[in-house]
């Protein structure tokens, strides 16, 4: 090759390696730089600054009672006014057509025409020092009430189930905002390097309908999503060497991996990168770790008898008592799913006097043994456990069509819906807000899914304005632009 050739053979190669991000920042005196910035985009290195800082612990802007979060979800939303809303008005209106009053202006996902009205499906009585009305479906969860607070005037904007469950996850009805898991990490960092700081698990046979974007990590580090892990087979899947790779031989693959991607982020500054370099490095500690902890075999037998959980097997029950275990090995945030909640009455799954008994049998057991195990253990008193659904049920019987339905279910109420919390800091033993005679809105202090976001940032030490992320010119934040308030009566 003469001279001229390898001037044009180095020329090539020079301008393949040249990446936007190069050309960005050089040109027109780095006025690209300048607008990326303003996106909240980095040409070099961010808040990131190496492979192990992003799983660092920050220091909270504020004295924080709770250090992790258990979050149950019940995927489909349970109806309160057949478990923690009572309302003995709406039986003496039972079977009567709905007033017009309650139908103008209002949007529906099925009803049609003129509903009846639908009482309680089964009876309340009350419980605890604190008295509260739970229905007769929860016999464990009635004797831990006294642990409990019931936020009864829960709001929404969405009256779909996927853009509602975003509402409740990541404070946006649309994908691509980070969960509130990977805004909790992303602030406090992990307290076990060994482990992910956010870990899903997920029972009922199925996934939210919006899958992984629940649990996404948006415009944050990759680092911060969720980590999906199962509670029957291998915990996470390729968590196993191949046949014949031993773990020194995966050792040496690593480290030979990891110089290339240092020596990448050091061309190109992309913090990427050194994301992808600590879940190489997770991914490895993890191999270890990972099995241990989600091994529930482990555990005496008072324990399972306690959760009702079952080695090997799927469940709601194993789920809870995996929570126990990775919120004592310092998993900072910790979410469990369960699907199979959605009571229209369209089938004998999906009705109030039939599938509706069989989840309450389900989960009943387990998390009430949740909360005693966590309080048996010195756990509780920092260890904010929150359950809801992602929206509530209407008081009118659902139809379709305009025709009443053979099995008995309710409509989607974005109105009102009743979330309980506990430890943390949460006030024990105590309801907030009122609804109205029949639970179809808030009569006394509604709560918005974003003052719930607030409080919760709140009780683990950030002030929800000022947990934030540049991105796409804008600060982003958990609780969004719209007004949000820390609800301080809920906090002992």
């Amino acid at each position: 090759m003469n001279i001229t050739g390898l001037q044009r053979e180095l020329t090539s190669r020079t301008l393949e390696g040249v990446t936007r991000r190069h050309f960005l920042q050089n040109c027109t005196t780095g006025l690209g730089a300048i607008w990326m910035a303003t996106t909240g985009q980095s040409l070099a290195a961010n808040k990131v600054g190496s492979a192990d800082a992003s799983l660092g612990q920050a220091v909270p802007q504020l004295p924080g009672k709770a250090k992790r979060v258990i979050y149950l979800h019940m995927i489909g939303a349970p109806s309160q006014l057949e478990l923690f809303d009572y309302k003995p008005d709406l039986a003496q209106l039972d079977g009567k057509d709905c007033p017009q009053e309650f139908l103008e202006g209002k949007r529906f996902a099925f009803i049609q025409g003129t509903p009846q009205m639908l009482g309680p499906q089964y009876p309340f009585s009350q419980h605890g020092e604190s008295g509260v009305w739970l229905t007769d479906r929860l016999p464990h969860f009635q004797e831990v009430v006294d642990d409990v607070c019931f936020i009864k005037t829960m709001q929404t904007d969405q009256f779909n189930h996927g853009p509602a469950q975003l509402m409740v996850h990541t404070g946006q009805a649309r994908m691509g905002y980070p969960s509130i898991g990977s805004w909790v990490t992303w602030g406090l960092g992990t307290e076990n390097q060994d482990l992910p700081g956010f870990i899903v698990l997920l029972s009922g046979g199925r996934q939210p309908r919006v899958g992984k974007a629940l649990w996404s990590s948006g415009m944050l580090p990759s680092v911060y999503q969720g980590i999906q892990c199962r509670s029957a087979g291998d915990p996470v899947l390729n968590i196993s060497n191949p046949t014949g790779v031993s773990r020194d031989d995966r050792r040496t693959m690593l480290d030979t991996l990891s110089r290339l991607n240092q020596r990448t982020y050091e061309d190109f500054g992309d913090p990427e990168t050194l994301t992808r370099i600590s879940q190489y490095e997770m991914a490895f500690r993890m191999q270890t770790a990972v099995p241990d902890v989600m091994d529930i075999s482990q555990e005496p037998a008072h324990i399972h008898e306690m959760y009702g959980s079952e080695p090997g097997k799927e469940s709601f029950a194993n789920n809870c008592l995996l929570a126990r275990r990775l919120a004592e090995q310092g998993v900072r945030f910790i979410q469990l799913f369960d699907w199979g909640w959605d009571s229209h009455g369209a089938a004998k799954d999906e009705a109030l006097n039939e599938g509706f008994k069989t989840k309450c049998q389900q989960v009943d057991q387990p998390m009430a043994a949740l909360l005693k195990d966590l309080k048996q253990r010195g756990l509780l008193e920092d260890t904010l456990v929150v359950w809801s659904g992602e929206f509530g049920r209407t008081p009118m019987r659902e139809n379709r069509g305009g025709k009443t339905m053979t099995f008995v279910g309710r409509d989607h109420n974005p109105g009102a819906f009743t979330l309980w919390m506990a430890g943390g800091g949460v006030r024990g033993g105590y309801s907030y807000g009122e609804t109205d005679p029949i639970g179809y809105s808030a009569a006394q202090n509604p709560v918005h899914l974003r003052d719930l976001h607030a409080t919760m940032l709140h009780l683990l030490g950030f002030n929800h304005e000022k947990l934030s992320v540049p991105f796409q010119g804008l600060n982003q934040k958990l609780t969004g632009v719209l007004p949000a308030r820390v609800i301080h009566d809920v906090i002992a």
